[in-house]
């Protein structure tokens, strides 16, 4: 765990960064109940989604979270933390109910309850922690009218979808370290992967990457994550909106696309790597250094100031001037951080995106190739906008030599 006072640090940065945000939308307060968004206001990420975190323009911060959340809520860095109990044996009641009461005190306490409010209204990607969380966002709505009924509400999204794009220096060490927990990860998988494996006995090799060995490491108080494997033919289909690890077996000379998204302390990665067990031939090791070329032409348009669009247009350039044009059928990259596989997050590296790179945003760019019934390749980093250009999070397995395993000749192509 990091020491209070990287926490304090962390948490008045953000605090500050709040604050400012509630005085230039007008707004006098906000409640958040996604936990993504209660991460960003508190430090803390819920495990179940029963928590809720008040925020107001005088600085005040008050965050509400289940009885036996409340020694993991002391992670994060809110002063004040309320307990509840979502469940109780005298009363057939619903999490959404139990929370009204410490919430309306809350709204009181921090002077909010005859002014106007923000709450969460739109769509939007939660990452999983749990095998089932609970959203109160749904309903918040109407809970609101119930326990503040005079004060006026208004939609906060876009004000919060701005703070979760610029990353305090805390947040983003919080990434750092999911990337590197990450990097070790795919360096174990790697040495395990294998001709004629399963691509789902593969994609468990890299996942179990993500769980003790993170929580094994001191700064470290959650970590886990997700990961599949699509190799050859099945790997084009790698460029729809989710991933899939089959029974197939994999075979030597072909793509072995491992995707992964995995957290630390609530804060999550988007990574891919495409491996090849044995040597590569002519048209593949094409395909790979078309995918390397954009990654290079793409991580040179990142710095302050660059368009998003024009990072999309750069790699598009690459793969349609070596023979790839129309093979990349999704953006080039999108915000990741309180969230892994949401492609409205910003900035959005799109053809069509407005977005211009600030220091502090931390996305993914992810260069592929995709060719239906034969192959897909894509090579996914994390980066983050500094002052001075970019900086690479995801460093490892970055060249077509750190992707071939065991790259003899004798290997059979199957």
């Amino acid at each position: 765990m990091p020491k209070r006072q990287e926490l304090t640090t962390a948490g008045r940065d953000r605090i500050e960064s709040v604050k400012r945000a509630l005085q230039k939308s007008g707004l006098a307060g906000v409640v958040c109940t996604r936990p993504n968004n209660v991460l960003m206001l508190s430090g803390y990420r819920p495990v179940i989604g029963m928590s809720a975190a008040l925020a107001n323009s005088d600085g005040g911060l008050i965050l509400i979270v289940p009885e036996d959340e409340a020694m993991l809520a002391n992670a994060g860095w809110a002063e004040e933390i309320r307990t509840y109990r979502p469940e109780i044996l005298q009363e057939l009641i619903t999490p959404r109910d139990a929370i009204k009461l410490p919430l309306g005190k809350a709204l009181h306490d921090l002077k909010l309850h005859c002014a106007e409010v923000g709450y969460e209204l739109e769509a939007s990607a939660e990452p999983s922690y749990y095998a089932g969380t609970y959203s109160i966002a749904g309903s918040i709505i109407n809970i609101l009218h119930d326990v503040i009924p005079t004060a006026p509400l208004r939609p906060a999204d876009a004000m919060l979808g701005r703070l979760r794009t610029i990353k305090t220096a805390y947040e983003l060490q919080c990434i750092r370290l999911a990337c590197e927990v990450a990097g070790e990860a795919f360096e174990r998988g790697r040495e395990k992967l294998a001709e004629t494996q399963r691509e789902i006995e593969i994609a468990s090799q890299f996942r179990d990457g993500f769980g003790e060995p993170g929580l094994k490491r001191e700064d470290v108080q959650s970590s886990d994550g997700f990961a599949w494997c699509m190799s050859g033919p099945h790997a084009a289909k790698a460029s729809g909106a989710f991933a899939s690890s089959s029974l197939r077996r994999v075979r030597a000379r072909e793509s072995v696309l491992v995707h992964a998204n995995s957290y630390v302390n609530g804060y999550w990665t988007d990574i891919t790597r495409t491996y090849v067990v044995g040597d590569v031939d002519g048209s593949l090791r094409q395909v790979y250094e078309a995918v390397f070329a954009a990654r290079a032409a793409a991580l040179a348009e990142i710095r302050p100031d660059a368009r998003a669009s024009d990072v999309d247009r750069a790699v598009r350039d690459v793969l349609e001037s070596r023979g790839f044009q129309g093979k990349m059928p999704h953006s080039t990259g999108h915000g990741v951080g309180f969230s892994a596989m949401f492609g409205d997050a910003h900035p959005m590296l799109h053809p069509m995106s407005a977005d211009v790179l600030e220091v502090g945003m931390t996305f993914n760019v992810e260069p592929a190739i995709y060719i239906e019934n034969e192959l897909g390749v894509r090579h996914c980093d994390m980066v983050a906008v500094t002052e001075h250009g970019m900086d690479l999070l995801t460093p490892f397995h970055a060249t077509l030599n750190e992707l071939l395993v065991n790259p003899v000749a004798s290997l059979k192509a199957g």
